[in-house]
């Protein structure tokens, strides 16, 4: 199934001659279809670029921060069992 260099330099001439014929026709899309797809492509990959920045904003600006110590209650001390009562006579 290998191709040789010179199968490959072919194919590659005819897939740009045929993407160069579509940009001149101005007919990128052989069907309503195809752009159908190629919009919700485009929605898809918008999408992940906007959550990727949210990420990296999200990062930089709690992050670069320093880390804030957890207040702790000096009431509030960990329980280590609760008497139950129902047990009770």
């Amino acid at each position: 199934v290998e191709m040789s260099a010179e199968d490959l330099r072919q194919e590659l001439e005819a897939t740009a001659e045929e993407v160069l014929g579509r940009l001149k026709s101005r007919q990128l899309f052989q069907s309503e279809w195809d752009t159908a797809a190629f919009v919700i492509f485009l929605i898809f990959a918008g999408t992940v670029v906007v959550l990727l920045l949210m990420v990296i904003a999200h990062c930089c600006c709690c992050c670069s921060s320093s880390p804030k110590p957890r207040k702790v209650s000096p009431g509030k001390e960990k329980l280590k069992g609760v008497d139950n009562l129902a047990l009770e006579p």
